[in-house]
């Protein structure tokens, strides 16, 4: 059998793992999510329900539905409407379906929702703080190109998708 042709699935070929910009903004995103942990654990939300109320937040007084809320976090609505339903019961939110089209349902912050915001003010800054605590720098800079990175992206199209 012979070597396999250079830059192929070697370890240091297009398919090894370490060279997958899929793979380290996977694990990125998973290690800052893990972050977030302790500090959402605080005000009793979960990672998914703490960017949903950061979306009501800005919008705040007014409501969002759900097609605009799931295009807002890159959502379906497959995947938001159980964790909306979820967070209604748990008091942080409020649906209704909007009087002047019965198909969309409307989403709005509960009192109990408004209220945490204060307490989550903190959290940005403690993710800033620790992240320059541990010499990790340019984060306006990696933040600007990777929004960037992703507008970009949600144009391409590859296969007919």
């Amino acid at each position: 059998m012979s070597a396999p042709p250079e830059g192929s699935c070697t370890a240091d070929g297009p398919l090894a793992l370490d060279r997958q910009l899929c793979f380290l903004l996977y694990a990125a995103s998973r290690q800052v999510t893990s972050l977030y942990g302790p500090l959402l654990k605080r005000l009793d939300i979960t990672y998914p329900q703490y960017l949903v109320l950061l979306a009501l937040w800005e919008v705040h007084p007014t409501t969002l539905s759900v097609g605009e809320l799931g295009t807002r976090l890159c959502l379906d609505s497959g995947t938001l409407t159980p964790l909306l339903k979820r967070m209604e019961v748990a008091g942080l939110l409020q649906r209704q379906r909007d009087p002047a089209d019965e198909r969309r349902v409307m989403v709005g912050l509960s009192p109990k929702g408004l209220s945490l915001k204060e307490e989550a003010r903190r959290v940005p800054e403690v993710l800033l703080c620790t992240a320059h605590d541990k010499g990790i720098d340019n984060l306006d800079i990696l933040h600007r190109e990777i929004g960037q990175f992703l507008k970009k992206l949600k144009s391409v199209s590859i296969g007919g998708q």
